[in-house]
């Protein structure tokens, strides 16, 4: 380029602003800032709770962009923390979770939808009768669980109105710790269930969930309905996922009742994990075996014949696994 055009080109040039500073990339830290807990959200604002007990509202800071915030998340905070009414601090940072419960809607939609995260146990509550038991969304629970790496326990309630014995037997093969409840009688079991841990309950609406929480935090205040005669099935009470701190230790996560749990997420090898002799068995699997019963030469059967494994339990692992391809809805 000759001078001449140099020249001419720089007078068409934009003339750069006074004291503007160049773009970089480096992004500030938080090391300093504040923890807290998401206890619940609503429309776009956070209620945490900061590691000295105080409530208080914050939003998300927009370097976070698109990125989730989920009940149960712990995360870094900057701004106002006092809870003063009119206040509101910043979420600039989540920190690593521990576990994350997640679903799809249903088994043919892609997209995982993130429940809950840093809980150690799923409590899997079902009624006994009034709406009747779903033996169904039992064991997909019981998956998603095993997967997200979340100890189950079932919890049914209403035992009153019904037996347990049947769901029960055939829970039992499984391992999974079981407590039975009735309206109006002692809760020592579960509140021993769920002492010093983070515990999400799931379940429908109208199976007790509410009630159960009112009853172990009484300044909860949760809503509670009754069950609708002609669908069997119960009204959606609670509209949004919150964590609500024990008087006698650890946490629980009420959520809103469901009536589908999707698994398309899962992959079997998670679900097997959760069963240490029977993974063992079935690394002798030929390649791509889904240790379903269709399975001509999968190694489960070869244990159960030479009595190495209960037919029982691996009956009962075949039938959750079997739940990923059924219905999502129940």
């Amino acid at each position: 380029m000759s001078p001449r055009e140099r020249d001419e080109h720089e007078r068409f040039e934009r003339p750069r602003r006074r004291g503007s500073r160049p773009r970089t990339k480096d992004r500030p830290t938080y090391d300093a800032a504040s923890v807290a807990r998401v206890v619940t959200i609503d429309r776009g604002r956070y209620t945490l709770t900061a590691e000295d007990g105080t409530v208080f509202t914050a939003m998300k800071s927009r370097p976070l962009g698109r990125q989730g915030v989920v009940v149960g998340d712990e995360v870094r905070v900057v701004g106002d923390l006092s809870g003063r009414e009119g206040t509101l601090a910043r979420i600039v940072e989540v920190l690593p979770r521990r576990t994350v419960l997640r679903r799809t809607a249903d088994d043919d939609e892609a997209l995982e939808r993130v429940i809950v995260a840093n809980a150690d146990r799923m409590v899997i509550v079902q009624a006994l009768a009034d709406p009747p038991p779903r033996m169904g969304l039992i064991d997909r629970c019981l998956v998603a669980a095993f997967d997200a790496g979340i100890e189950p326990i079932v919890c049914f309630t209403k035992a009153d109105l019904g037996s347990p014995d049947e769901l029960l037997a055939l829970l039992r093969p499984l391992d999974v710790r079981v407590v039975v409840t009735q309206r109006g009688g002692p809760l020592d079991e579960v509140r021993d269930e769920l002492r010093d841990h983070t515990s999400v309950l799931v379940g429908h609406s109208g199976v007790g969930k509410s009630t159960l929480v009112n009853a172990l935090v009484p300044d909860a205040d949760r809503a509670t309905s009754h069950v609708n005669e002609v669908t069997g099935r119960g009204r959606h009470t609670s509209t949004s996922a919150q964590l609500l701190a024990l008087p006698f230790g650890g946490s629980i996560i009420d959520t809103p009742g469901i009536r589908s749990f999707g698994l398309r997420h899962v992959e079997t090898d998670h679900i097997i994990r959760a069963f240490p002799d029977l993974a063992e068995v079935a690394l002798d699997c030929p390649r791509g075996c889904t240790h379903l019963v269709e399975e001509p030469e999968c190694a489960l059967d070869v244990a159960v014949a030479e009595g190495r494994l209960p037919a029982e339990r691996v009956t009962s692992f075949r039938r959750i696994l079997a739940s990923r391809a059924t219905a999502a809805e129940y």
